[in-house]
């Protein structure tokens, strides 16, 4: 009998991901630089609109809000049903097909820096600096009692933080409730046990979230952190570490001929809002806030280096640093030794393979898929506004009678029910007809309407001779004002 060969499996070395930061207390070091101002001119903008367009006003009408009771929603002008909810479905696709692009593109630039947890988390970060000093002040405080000016600083800090939270819930509620009309009641102490459940709530998870929890939402709560791997792909820049630059770290004084860039200062690790140390890979705690890229840029420009250590990089680009830099490596050697070398070819080689690597994002097929995803519910958007919901019609039968028989007439009952969504529609004419044509009807009701009324409920007779009348039949009732026109069928029964 044939003895089996015997095989060893090969030992394959797996580099663990880096721990995701622990649950111990952190102060987060501000930093100044081109990243935070690109965060600051998205996130301030963001901000002014939350803000402010609570307050505006186009025609008389709030510029955006959701009126739960008029079962209408005011956006720029336009007013929507609830039946044009599929148009609102569709700037939420769109929006995500947005976010998913920028995510294949750049990585969670959304989450660094247009996210409300992380505009909202700067802010109390802001705060905090504000009044109780810079991130090492505080972070010495820490191991201190509380007394004196140090608890009426931590008291202040509150203070502003539940300010700001409460601002934040009245304004949030006033997209649901007319702002004057909440600030109002608030005021007179007339607000409902409903509206104050809600704003308190509301407050209570912006001060928790911004104020408390803050990383822990990034990291534990929000689903985007989990999924984010597999919008990944090796086009993808992302806030990187350059390795091969970078390393071997050395602190800059006696730091060895052979060491890399990194100094092992730890400011990129002190300027993270989620705690991480980004020279530890790809991590799903990674905002890609480029707090630490202005960090590390600013301890560059002080050490008279290029910049660029920590950078929005994509695999590719790094795998082509790692050639790069072995390719110089051996050249090196090569000098070394004392052996005829041209470099000629290594360059080349290198400046081929950088060409033919560093494609970039927007070439990439996942990106223009996205893109195109946008483009079409972006379009398909702006023609549901075009086409959206000017005029509901209610029709109901009346219940107690099929049909009553008059002489020879047959007659119907009918409640018609008008509900317009459109300020232009005031006064609308009515009219019946048959499905046949030839056969008259006489329309017993208001041959105008006004909707301007409160009570936009109206009662209808329609009665037709009744030698044309069958057991069953269709009939429209049409509305008209000038240019508009809307119709809606319904049932006309007579006797068999």
């Amino acid at each position: 009998m044939q003895q089996p060969n015997n095989m060893e499996i090969p030992t394959v070395s797996i580099q663990e991901a880096a721990p995701l930061p622990g649950n111990g207390k952190f102060h987060v070091r501000l930093v100044e630089g081109f990243y935070q101002n690109l965060r600051r001119a998205t996130s301030w903008p963001m901000l002014a609109m939350f803000f402010g367009f609570v307050w505006l006003k186009i025609d008389g009408q709030p510029a955006v809000m959701f009126d739960f009771e008029a079962h209408r929603i005011f956006l720029f002008g336009l007013e929507l049903s609830w039946y044009d909810l599929p148009i609102l479905a569709g700037i939420m696709i769109s929006g995500a097909s947005l976010l998913f692009f920028m995510a294949v593109g750049w990585g969670r630039v959304w989450c660094g820096f247009a996210c409300p947890q992380s505009i909202w988390t700067w802010l109390f970060i802001r705060i905090e600096d504000f009044v109780e000093g810079r991130a090492a002040k505080r972070s010495k405080a820490e191991d201190k009692k509380l007394q004196g000016f140090t608890l009426l600083r931590r008291i202040l800090k509150h203070i502003l933080w539940v300010v700001l939270s409460l601002a934040t819930a009245i304004t949030f509620s006033g997209y649901f409730i007319p702002i004057e009309q909440l600030i109002n009641d608030l005021l007179s102490f007339d607000a409902s046990l409903f509206s104050l459940s809600w704003i308190i709530v509301m407050a209570l998870l912006t001060y928790a979230n911004a104020g408390l929890v803050r990383e822990k939402v990034c990291l534990h709560m929000c689903p985007y952190s989990r999924f984010q791997g597999v919008m990944f792909d090796n086009k993808t820049r992302t806030v990187s570490y350059d390795k091969s630059r970078g390393e071997p770290r050395s602190h800059k004084r006696g730091a060895l001929d052979n060491a890399g860039d990194c100094i092992d200062c730890h400011i990129c690790v002190q300027v993270c809002p989620t705690g991480i140390d980004i020279r530890d890979g790809l991590q799903a705690a990674c905002i890609d806030c480029g707090a630490c890229i202005d960090a590390c840029d600013n301890v560059m420009l002080k050490l008279g280096k290029e910049t660029g250590l920590i950078e929005f990089y994509s695999e590719e680009q790094l795998n082509v640093s790692i050639s790069t830099s072995m390719n110089t490596a051996t050249e090196a050697k090569y000098n070394l030794c004392s052996v005829p070398f041209t470099s000629e070819a290594t360059k080349s080689s290198a400046n081929d393979l950088s060409e033919k690597n560093s494609t970039p994002s927007f070439m990439s097929f996942r990106l223009f898929s996205y893109l195109a995803i946008f483009i079409i519910t972006l379009a398909s958007v702006f023609y549901g506004l075009q086409n959206k919901t000017e005029l509901i019609i209610e029709i109901a039968k009346e219940r107690g009678s099929l049909y009553q028989v008059e002489g020879s007439e047959v007659c119907n009952n009918y409640q018609i029910e008008l509900e317009a969504f459109s300020k232009n529609l005031t006064r609308l004419n009515v009219h019946i007809t048959h499905e046949t044509p030839s056969i008259p009807l006489r329309l017993i009701g208001p041959k105008e309407v006004n909707l301007t009324e409160q009570n936009n409920t109206y009662i209808y007779r329609v009665c037709a001779p009744k030698k044309y009348v069958s057991s069953r039949s269709e009939i429209e009732f049409s509305f008209t004002q000038q240019q508009f026109y809307a119709s809606k069928k319904s049932t006309f029964l007579g006797p068999k």
